[in-house]
């Protein structure tokens, strides 16, 4: 049994679920999304610490009670059995400590909102602080409660919506139900407005967070699509200049070393190889602390394949699996679906190639770079192998995916997007909704590169309800371990962002 599966050899303890998010999740990922992730060698450098505004920005929700003032409710629902203002209590109480666990700030609301001109009054407040999002919580089917939630949805602020049972019917959350921008969660399981929550604290890291795009020949900073998600482009020979003019240093030795040693095989690969990866990686570091990144993606093949220098493969994986999003090829897609893995889910993804298997009714997903801790930030690292990039130069990680894990695909198509690769910002209509592609299904093995063509990281997956494997949407899409669906469709409704299930 591999070491990080559980006693019973399954995958449910790597999956995004409520109640194990409430017992650590929320916990813990107010101080680790700070600065950098586990250490993954017992010597070499620290994690990287992040410069850019997203690792300094606290995200700010504003949240209230609805109910009418009356807690005598009589024949009403939630009726004369129920008590709001214990619940107002325990559910305060609840939202504070979910905040905190997150680094969150809450105002919440002295009062409950009593009436029409009271939700006015605090929707036209919310509108002038602009929080990250509102949390409406609704004591009461009745009068004014179920208005104000449809006022708070048109503010254009994303809101979540909490009716505890008792506090409304499908009569009343039928219209809201799939409203971009809107999150209803109707149930007593706190656990569940917990994640909208942390969804709400996702989407305002990911929308401070600035990636830098090593991509063209100017800097200059831009915003991407409808998302505004922060770009600050820079060529890629600021990265190349600092690679040559880096002198070689114990730090890159020792973690090459490291890489060697926890390698469960080395293939054709020379030690300097492992090393010139090391150093990919300290100017990656160098290049986020001087242009304030939060991420980083670069133009690699263009960029760097007609040189002799090290492409960043290994480096991109290590930056991955120390929670910086590395997207690869500055594709605009990858880098907002990273942001999404990253700050949601807990754990990195690896973007990929998608190619069709007809044999398996499978999708292929092949890249040169693949993080190794797959299933989460504070989780063992998946084995794998030390070799060449497909282009037989450098090192890189093969990573090796478990047969049988559960995996989730994910992908954003940036304001319209296809399937093309885009990596200037123009090409992004902010006027167009983004979309967010989501499948699930089970790993079906590592494909042998070679005798099979292709990138060093092959799994094979098999997509539920996915039948024609040809015509697979989609590009670059990252593959995650654990089943997300639910969690990655709720996140996308509630930041506006357009789910849809392939």
């Amino acid at each position: 049994m591999h070491p990080s599966r559980c006693a019973a050899g399954c995958d449910r303890c790597h999956d995004l679920n409520r109640r194990a998010f409430l017992g650590s999740s929320a916990l813990l990922v107010g101080s680790s999304m700070l600065g950098g992730g586990r250490v993954l060698a017992a010597e070499g450098p620290e994690p990287v610490r992040l410069n850019g505004p997203g690792s300094k920005y606290t995200p700010a929700v504003k949240a209230t009670f609805v109910r009418r003032k009356n807690p005598s409710f009589g024949t009403a629902w939630p009726g004369e059995v129920y008590d709001p203002v214990a619940a107002e209590k325990m559910y305060t109480e609840k939202i504070r400590k979910t905040a905190a666990g997150l680094g969150m700030k809450v105002d919440v609301r002295p009062e409950p909102i009593y009436s029409h001109a009271e939700a006015d009054r605090w929707l036209a407040e919310a509108k002038e602080s602009k929080p990250d999002g509102l949390m409406l919580v609704l004591l009461d089917r009745q009068q004014h409660s179920w208005p104000t939630a449809e006022k708070a949805v048109d503010s254009g602020i994303p809101t979540l919506i909490y009716s505890p049972v008792g506090t409304s019917m499908t009569p009343n959350t039928r219209s809201l139900s799939k409203r971009l921008g809107c999150l209803i969660y109707s149930t007593d399981d706190f656990s569940q407005p917990a994640l909208g929550m942390k969804m709400l604290w996702a989407g305002a890291k990911m929308r401070a967070a600035r990636y830098i795009v090593l991509c063209g020949d100017k800097e200059y900073d831009t915003t991407l699509g409808d998302l505004r998600l922060p770009l600050r482009y820079v060529p890629p020979k600021a990265f190349i200049d600092l690679y040559r003019s880096m002198p070689e240093t114990e730090q890159m030795r020792a973690m090459a070393d490291d890489y060697i040693q926890r390698a469960v095989k080395v293939r054709d690969v020379e030690r300097q190889d492992v090393i010139n990866g090391a150093r990919c990686y300290f100017v990656a570091r160098e290049i986020l602390k001087q242009y304030e990144g939060d991420a980083i993606t670069m133009d690699c093949l263009h960029a760097i394949g007609p040189t002799s220098m090290s492409l960043p493969c290994l480096a991109w994986s290590r930056l991955n699996d120390e929670r910086v999003p590395a997207a690869c090829e500055a594709d605009l897609g990858a880098i907002a679906t990273s942001l999404i893995v990253h700050y949601l889910l807990d754990r990195p993804g690896f973007q990929q190639d998608p190619v069709g298997e007809t044999a398996q009714k499978a999708i292929i997903g092949a890249h040169c770079s693949c993080p190794t801790l797959l299933a989460g930030f504070d989780q063992p690292a998946e084995p794998f192998v030390l070799r060449h990039h497909h282009a037989n130069r450098d090192s890189t990680t093969q990573t090796l995916w478990r047969k049988g894990q559960a995996v989730t695909s994910v992908d954003v198509l940036v304001s319209g997007r296809d399937e093309i690769v885009p990596r200037d910002p123009k090409q992004a209509d902010p006027a167009k909704p983004s979309k967010l592609l989501v499948s699930t299904g089970r790993v079906l093995g590592n494909v042998a590169v070679p005798p099979a063509g292709g990138c060093v990281t092959s799994v094979m997956v098999r997509f539920d309800g996915v039948d024609d494997v040809l015509a697979y949407p989609g590009f670059h899409q990252l593959f995650v371990y654990g089943n997300h669906e639910e969690a990655l469709v709720d996140f996308g409704r509630l930041q506006k962002i357009e789910p849809r299930v392939v």
